[in-house]
């Protein structure tokens, strides 16, 4: 499964404005090329090389390239700022960069930051194209799989490197993992139209596209996700499947009504979520409004396991992201690493055969993400518990937790009550330095267009609160703010929020 075994002349990846298509004859040929042309540049099985793009579809060029060569790929955010871009492309080890058009400029800053690489491509200056023009399109008697290398912000400190096993074979045998479990999962194959919402320098979106590209689908870029936008990409381009994250979510839904019923949405099939946890509320409104097809997954950039959860199941769990057997058991153990039974809220981890990750050039974050007693036992530190039918629910990220007069308090609670009140945005909800608790309960609040901010509304919230959890989980003040920072995929950055308040 690769894109020479479809029709040349079928659509691989289109924008959702219709304007820049791959067909599979170029995205086979192209990516062929690519990846003649870094083994001539001496690149060798296990190497890396980083790419510094924005939503193009010859990002699955490049990705395709280093599927098929054996090479670490390393997709950077470029909304980061050039210290930050610099540190991974240098930290990667990146023998060749590749910058789209649009970023030559802060793609420069980044270079000279890092002082490297030597080898520069730019998808739109001209010497990406002579390069795959001097390369051969034959493909080679052997493609050894590759794999990316992304990075991940984490909580502290600078982002990691998580670095999997390179992958054994050929490209062009038994389909990887992901293809196989994801195609089983939600029915991907070569009638999937496939809508991307996201910037694909992430995980789930570039391992997506490519599942589908790997099963022949077509691939629908959007070049930011924006609320009505994707409502107009599904209609126009017959969108079967898509993924999100509950942030997109809670936009869409806070459109205006008749703005909502204005696109068809009937080719839809399955509307994947993951990412975040997702209120109850939320997903019960959108189930309202799409029907049955809400499917959800937990996992992580690390590949350490994934739980899954149909609709029909979640209706009988609200709020859980699903059960394990997929790619490892699930374990929930306290902060000691002993076990806890059903009911219990601990660490979450996921125990495999062998560890299926490290943190690039980092023993230490390694081991602090495998268990004490069991290496093979791994965490990216969430909380949570699971019920006595294996189902797991989430509570929050240890990192987040607040404790508050000897309390802990997970403020994903009360940022699900807060969500969805007609006044609030976008919220936050943060511990903060207390003389008296240690840390006080904080929600800093991104007021609703038209909404005036100041004392009664600020009652009104953490009543509203106090309404729906026990006191102590709910604000003790609220803060009001123009924006929070997101990333571009919805993720709230709340590290820097909390850096903000405690400097």
């Amino acid at each position: 499964m690769h894109p020479g075994a479809y029709d040349p002349a079928r659509t691989a990846v289109v924008t959702a404005d219709g304007t820049r298509t791959l067909t599979y004859g170029q995205l086979e040929e192209r990516s062929l090329r690519l990846a003649d042309h870094l083994r001539a540049a001496g690149l060798r099985r296990g190497d890396h090389f980083a790419l510094l793009c924005d939503n193009d579809p010859r990002a699955l060029e490049v990705y395709w390239a280093a599927l098929r060569s054996g090479l670490y790929l390393t997709a950077v955010n470029h909304h980061l700022s050039t210290d930050e871009a610099a540190y991974i492309v240098r930290d990667c080890g990146a023998k060749v960069l590749i910058i789209s058009g649009s970023l030559a400029e802060p793609g420069a800053a980044v270079v000279e930051s890092a002082g490297g690489p030597s080898i520069l491509l730019g998808l739109d200056d001209g010497t990406y194209e002579k390069a795959l023009e001097s390369a051969s399109a034959e493909p080679p008697a052997h493609q050894p799989r590759g794999t990316d290398m992304l990075y991940s912000s984490g909580t502290t400190g600078r982002p990691k490197g998580i670095q999997p096993a390179l992958p054994e074979g050929d490209v062009r045998g038994e389909p990887s993992a992901y293809v196989l479990l994801f195609q089983a999962m939600y029915g991907f194959g070569e009638d999937t139209v496939y809508l991307s919402p996201a910037p694909i320098y992430h995980a789930a979106p570039l391992r997506f596209c490519g599942v589908v590209t790997a099963l022949g689908g077509t691939v629908v870029l959007m070049d930011a996700f924006d609320a009505e936008g994707a409502l107009a990409a599904i209609e126009r381009h017959r969108v079967t499947h898509s993924q999100w994250v509950p942030t997109m979510f809670v936009r869409m839904l806070k459109l205006p009504a008749e703005v909502r019923e204005r696109h068809d949405l009937s080719s839809m099939k399955v509307a994947i979520h993951a990412a975040a946890p997702c209120a109850v509320e939320v997903k019960q409104r959108m189930l309202e409004w799409w029907g049955p097809i809400l499917y959800e997954y937990y996992a992580a950039t690390e590949g350490n396991g994934i739980t899954f959860i149909s609709p029909e199941e979640w209706l009988r769990k609200p709020g859980s992201v699903g059960k394990d057997g997929f790619l490892g058991e699930l374990r929930i153990c306290d902060d000691a690493g002993e076990p806890l039974p059903s009911g219990e809220t601990g660490i979450v981890y996921f125990e495999r055969d062998e560890v299926p990750f490290t943190y690039h050039g980092d023993d230490e974050r390694t081991r602090e993400a495998q268990h004490p007693v069991h290496p093979n036992w791994t965490t990216t530190g969430d909380i949570g518990h699971v019920d006595e039918d294996g189902y797991l629910f989430l509570t929050d990220r240890k990192a987040f937790m607040i404790i508050s007069g000897g309390v802990n308090v997970y403020p994903q609670e009360a940022e699900d009550c807060l969500v969805l009140h007609p006044a609030v945005a976008d919220v936050a909800v943060i511990g903060v330095p207390d003389a008296e608790m240690g840390e006080a309960v904080k929600a800093v609040v991104c007021p609703a267009d038209g909404v005036t901010p100041g004392p009664g509304l600020e009652r009104e919230l953490v009543e509203f609160v106090r309404e729906r959890l026990a006191h102590y989980k709910a604000p003790r003040s609220v803060d009001f703010v123009d924006s929070l920072p997101r990333t571009p995929t919805g993720k709230l950055a709340k590290t820097s929020l909390r850096r903000s308040y405690r400097e």
